[in-house]
């Protein structure tokens, strides 16, 4: 069954109002983690769409055009990396869907969560594995999760243009590292996670 397929499948169920929930960004060492809450509308198919880690970057911003203007209702949630040192990444990660969930204009039916349950959200839930190759909905806010965190992290990139943010978004590249050991953490840069404090510079 593709993806859409499975989308529909579930409206046939008499679920109208489907949001698929995914996010971006829990493993890098800055910056925050994003979620996206996407209501796709019934039999719209969206050409290429898939798990946005799949997709090459000039096209996910090609895609993340053609979702905007096409999506019934869409919602952005995020935890900076101080809530996330504060409370963990997997709660943050959960606030920021959460955020997205209460972003949308009106409430779903149904949500379509990558992996994760909310059980803070009162709305009825199903959490494929690996969702972003199972539903449409998960695809396309994986996809809008994902542009939404890169477009961040260049502003970041300018805000603290020694650590090369615009070309890793804040994930443990090589070059990442040899930042961090030369500089030390910068304000986005999460304290909670220990290969940053390691590669911390001795104050």
């Amino acid at each position: 069954m593709d993806i859409f397929r499975y989308d529909e499948s579930l409206r046939q169920e008499g679920f109208c109002r489907i949001a698929g929930i995914d996010e971006a960004g829990r493993g890098p060492l800055a910056g925050p983690v994003v979620a996206s809450a996407v209501v796709l509308p019934d039999g719209k198919t969206i050409k290429g769409l898939r798990d946005s880690k799949k997709v090459p970057e000039a096209e996910r911003e090609s895609l993340f055009d053609v979702i905007m203007g096409c999506v019934i209702d869409i919602g952005i949630g995020m935890a900076d990396a101080g809530e996330i040192d504060r409370i963990n990444i997997l709660r943050a990660t959960k606030h920021a869907m959460e955020k997205a969930i209460r972003a949308l204009s009106a409430e779903p039916d149904l949500l379509l969560i990558d992996a994760l349950k909310l059980p803070r959200v009162h709305i009825k839930q199903i959490c494929p594995i690996k969702g972003e190759s199972v539903s449409a909905s998960i695809a396309a806010a994986s996809i809008v999760a994902k542009v939404t965190r890169d477009r961040l992290m260049q502003q970041y990139h300018e805000m603290y243009p020694e650590y090369g943010f615009e070309k890793h978004k804040g994930y443990g590249t090589k070059e990442h590292v040899e930042k961090l050991l030369s500089y030390g953490p910068c304000p986005i840069h999460r304290k909670s996670f220990d290969k940053v404090m390691d590669l911390a510079l001795p104050f």
